[in-house]
């Protein structure tokens, strides 16, 4: 009767074992890329040099200003990294006034981007198990340093939220929803609909932003809200058992030096 025990208590946690699941991503923030201004080629080395990195997302503010060559030295730098990447809109991404807003940014992108095949500036994809979402707070007409995620973006948020009931949900976006330090300008506009559109649904796990320029984690209501440091720092994160209902974060900042 003991060797039945033992074996089926071995088997419940050898299968307890193989069904856990962890995911290694790299967030990388307000990169800001220009011709004077190429921290990306460290990042992209060291990051590389990360070991098991399933992902990275750029966060926003991805170059310095909204620009054809800009994006296309972007582009050329990310597409060395080994892992495949993502990307969030910042404030200083796009602008139509400068023909350059979210279309032309999308199509060079597509057309550049290593594997990139997202059509809109939101958007998901899917990890482990695990349902990530990119959301675009930015504005191409009239840009500022707030943030505004307008009611058909979060029409959009609460649509596609619905079709992952049961899933762990992880969102990137530029603009914070919880101010990580004192700083009006940098401030959402009207972030109180969305923090409601994320309480009601409790299988999200976490906030992932930049923006502000500091490194800060928050729990707000069982939610992770983690704001990270321009370039040249970047953070690994690791969700582990991330299929269960209380996944854990380990979040890593790191800085990427000249050799």
């Amino acid at each position: 009767m003991k060797k039945i025990l033992t074996f089926v208590f071995m088997y419940i946690l050898f299968a307890t074992t193989v069904m856990a699941k962890d995911i290694r991503f790299v967030q990388v923030t307000d990169v800001r890329y220009s011709e004077n201004n190429n921290t990306l080629s460290d990042i992209v080395q060291a990051v590389n040099n990360e070991k098991d990195v399933d992902f990275v997302v750029f966060t926003g503010d991805n170059i310095e200003r909204p620009a054809k060559e800009n994006l296309e030295g972007f582009i050329k730098e990310a597409n060395q990294l080994k892992a495949p990447y993502y990307i969030v809109y910042g404030d200083k991404d796009v602008n139509k006034y400068k023909d350059f807003g979210k279309k032309e940014y999308i199509k060079l992108l597509k057309k550049k981007a290593k594997k990139y095949k997202q059509k809109s500036t939101n958007y998901t994809f899917e990890k482990e198990g695990v349902v990530f979402f990119v959301v675009d707070g930015s504005k191409e007409v009239i840009p500022s340093t707030n943030g505004y995620y307008k009611a058909d973006v979060l029409e959009w948020v609460d649509a596609n939220l619905a079709l992952y009931p049961r899933k762990n949900i992880v969102i990137f976006q530029h603009f914070p929803l919880i101010p990580p330090a004192d700083n009006e300008n940098y401030y959402t506009f009207k972030p109180e609909p969305y923090l409601k559109l994320i309480s009601d649904h409790k299988n999200i796990k976490a906030v992932i932003s930049g923006h502000f320029g500091v490194n800060k984690e928050e729990t707000v209501e069982e939610v992770l809200h983690i704001s990270t440091a321009p370039a040249p720092f970047y953070r690994v994160i690791d969700m582990t058992d991330c299929t269960s209902k209380k996944p854990e974060f380990w979040a890593q900042i790191k800085e990427a030096k000249k050799d």
